[in-house]
């Protein structure tokens, strides 16, 4: 009668852990969801601020062209000047 005692025992601890564990594992998901959720809700902010930087850049890059552009015209009107 030990032994069978003691295997049930054991047999219920187990089956408890088990239990346990199952119960744990959706409320991890849970939390992984909300995770994913405000990462989704993030999104839209994330890329209005992604293309103000581009617009930003494309200005910035437009300024350099023109001044660029200017520069080079400067120089073919000194090089046509001289000859």
């Amino acid at each position: 009668m030990g032994a069978a005692g003691f295997f049930g025992l054991m047999i219920v601890i187990v089956w408890q852990v088990a239990a346990t564990w199952r119960a744990r594992m959706p409320a991890a998901r849970e939390g992984q969801y909300e995770e994913l959720a405000t990462q989704y809700a993030r999104l839209p902010e994330d890329t209005v601020e992604l293309q103000r930087r581009t617009v930003e850049e494309q200005r910035q890059t437009l300024d350099e062209l023109t001044r660029s552009r200017l520069a080079i015209g400067s120089m073919e009107k000194m090089m046509r000047e001289i000859e």
